[in-house]
């Protein structure tokens, strides 16, 4: 077990790029992180560092120096995991390609059929004849 907070701090995953402190706090994994710690530091980026077993909670960093600790606070009261929102994300991902899936058909089913359209359209390949003509030469 770690000496001080500050070791146990270290352990936490740390988020590759720094982030900046925006009006309406922090911003991380499509959430918003606030505390009234970060008002001063309005455009200056910080790191932050998380718990991937609970994601309605982060650490913030400024200059390597632990600042304060932000809460989502439409996710105060409960725990979110990283794998509940890449589940989440993922589900949406799926739903909007069925989404999509589903209007491809509908449009496939006015446009014309690919087979009429063979019929109707001789092959262009075959119309066009080689204007280049080549020669069989001895040397």
């Amino acid at each position: 077990m770690p000496d001080s907070l500050e070791s146990l701090d270290e352990l936490l995953i740390m988020v590759a790029k720094p982030r900046m402190v925006r009006r309406d706090g922090v911003h991380f994994q499509g959430l918003r992180y606030m505390s009234p710690t970060l008002a001063p530091y309005v455009g200056e980026n910080v790191t932050v560092r998380y718990d991937p077993r609970d994601l309605g909670e982060v650490r913030v960093f400024h200059k390597n120096r632990f600042l304060c600790r932000a809460i989502s606070p439409e996710h105060a009261h409960e725990t979110v995991t990283l794998k509940d929102i890449q589940t989440a994300r993922s589900a949406h991902r799926r739903a909007l390609r069925q989404q999509i899936n589903e209007r491809v058909k509908v449009v496939a089913e006015y446009l014309p059929s690919v087979s009429h359209r063979e019929k109707t359209e001789p092959d262009l390949r075959q119309r066009r004849t080689s204007k280049l003509r080549t020669y069989w030469t001895e040397e």
